[in-house]
């Protein structure tokens, strides 16, 4: 038997062509359409990472760097 009369054998085969065919191309438009929405669902994405984890407030980063100034300030005078 030659290579593609073995190829042509496999289960693959047991699909319609136009089936594969129209799964193809559901998943080109959707790909497409990922690709023209990508930033918009980057911003989404990015509004949902605030959602669950808020930036810390100016406040609360300036209290943070003034306790790592200070711990930095004991670990130099050592």
């Amino acid at each position: 038997m030659s290579f593609s009369a073995t190829l042509f054998q496999t289960p693959v085969m047991a699909l319609p062509f136009t089936h594969v065919l129209f799964v193809m191309v559901q998943l080109t438009l959707l790909g497409g359409l990922v690709m023209f929405f990508r930033p918009l669902l980057i911003g989404i994405a990015r509004a949902l990472v605030l959602v669950v984890r808020p930036r810390p407030t100016k406040d609360e980063l300036a209290a943070r760097r003034k306790q790592r100034a200070q711990a930095a300030a004991v670990v130099g005078s050592h």
